[in-house]
């Protein structure tokens, strides 16, 4: 793999570490990011909420949604949309490797999500 394949790549925390509270907030390049572990999978979406800028890793996972503690709005942890609602939260792609989540330094656009 190139450096610049691997560049855009940031190790964060084990994946083992985020199995125990199911969420954690890391710092990846110059961006709060949100982990949470859903099931099996692990999701990433930037941490400041987009509606009232409170953090998410502060919040909770219910029903397979991410919700703010500000508000109560959830999102889907996979696209970053909130249910019934325009706004949508920034995700990033992850990956584990070796027992370590990386995830992208930078978010996917809406129209990835």
């Amino acid at each position: 793999m190139s450096d610049t394949e691997t560049a855009h790549w940031i190790a964060t925390v084990p994946v083992a570490d985020l199995a125990r509270r199911r969420r954690t907030r890391v710092e990846v390049g110059d961006r709060a990011v949100a982990l949470f572990l859903v099931g099996d999978r692990v999701f990433a979406l930037d941490d400041v909420c987009v509606h009232k800028g409170r953090s998410l890793a502060r919040g909770a996972l219910w029903q397979g949604r991410v919700v703010c503690p500000a508000h109560q709005w959830a999102f889907d942890p996979e696209t970053g949309r909130a249910d019934g609602r325009d706004e949508c939260q920034p995700v990033h792609d992850v990956r584990v490797v070796d027992g370590v989540v990386e995830v992208s330094a930078h978010p996917r656009s809406q129209e990835e999500s």
